[in-house]
């Protein structure tokens, strides 16, 4: 397969300053909450979790930007105990995911469990200071993200293969993408107006946004996930819709990344009308402005971090 996997982005990334306070602090919660055999696991070292953190949200304080490196490490890991044999029994993956969802809306996490005990920490931390339509549009999408992780073990022992409807709807659950962008107020510690937030020019940033990372990572993991049995991989997908290779289907993933970016663009410059058109206020816009830029910074950062880690390359 090529290795010529990166597309060309018009938004510049930066870094927090605080990469090595956060590190010490996600050490210690690794320890905290051992969801590793050993919080200093060379493998898990290479993967530059606090790094993402670092380049996703470069404007967070040194707690917040530990918060954020707990949260990128939790996805990880909780993702990945399920690419063995256990993410092919979804009798036994939906109830480790519905004790998440009863931890979310208020049950008290099992003590044994690090995986309930490191969740409810992350949770109790997000929400402090978050105001209630905050909390109640972060809880509805942990939930979506816990909900869709038995679906996608059915989807591996399921007979039929997904078609790109289904693979989007599952993936933009399991890729948690909505939590991660719900984190964009939560770390700058503010609200996005309502009537800005779903505005059509935002939602669709939003979307792509988050699709876009989706369908990069698909073709970097394609060759770890294909002979594990996954199939919500959307390489997969094209290979069947036009009977080409994996190299050509690769390709054909990417163009249309590249495309979705090229259009996050174009509406991201549409935005200055939106605001004139709701009438926002001065202090509304400036929020505004911080939560879109704040979308495309993640976007921007996170492609930086997924072409050298070593989650999906050799190191």
């Amino acid at each position: 397969m090529s290795d010529d996997t990166s597309l060309q982005i018009p938004f510049p990334y930066r870094r927090s300053p605080h990469g090595s306070y956060a590190t010490t602090l996600h050490r210690d919660w690794l320890i905290r909450h051992p969801l590793l055999p050993d919080a200093d696991h060379p493998g898990y070292a290479h993967w530059e979790v606090v790094d993402l953190a670092a380049l996703g949200y470069p404007d967070a304080g040194p707690d917040e930007l530990a918060l954020a490196a707990d949260l990128m490490g939790f996805y990880f890991l909780f993702d990945d105990q399920f690419d063995g044999p256990l993410g092919r029994r979804p009798t036994e993956v939906a109830p480790i995911c519905e004790r998440l969802i009863a931890v979310l809306h208020g049950a008290r996490p099992d003590q044994r469990s690090p995986v309930e005990t490191a969740f409810a920490d992350l949770w109790s931390r997000s929400v402090h200071g978050m105001p209630a339509r905050w909390q109640a549009r972060a809880a509805y999408n942990w939930e979506y993200y816990f909900a869709s992780h038995p679906a996608e073990a059915a989807g591996r022992i399921s007979t039929r293969p997904p078609d790109r409807d289904g693979y989007l709807e599952l993936r933009r659950g399991t890729a948690a993408m909505e939590t991660i962008f719900d984190m964009v107020e939560r770390i700058g510690l503010f609200e996005v107006p309502a009537s800005v937030l779903h505005h059509p020019v935002l939602r669709q940033i939003r979307q792509l946004a988050a699709d876009i990372p989706s369908l990069s990572n698909d073709v970097r993991s394609f060759p770890l996930e294909a002979p594990r049995g996954d199939v919500n991989n959307l390489v997969m997908i094209v290979q069947r819709e036009r009977h080409c290779s994996t190299e050509e289907a690769c390709s054909a993933v990417m163009a249309e990344a590249q495309l979705m970016v090229e259009r996050c663009a174009e509406l991201h410059g549409q935005l200055p009308d939106v605001y004139r058109g709701l009438g926002l206020s001065r202090i509304e816009r400036t929020i505004a402005g911080r939560y879109a830029d704040g979308l495309l910074t993640w976007l921007a950062g996170y492609l930086s971090w997924e072409a050298r880690t070593g989650r999906y390359h050799a190191v």
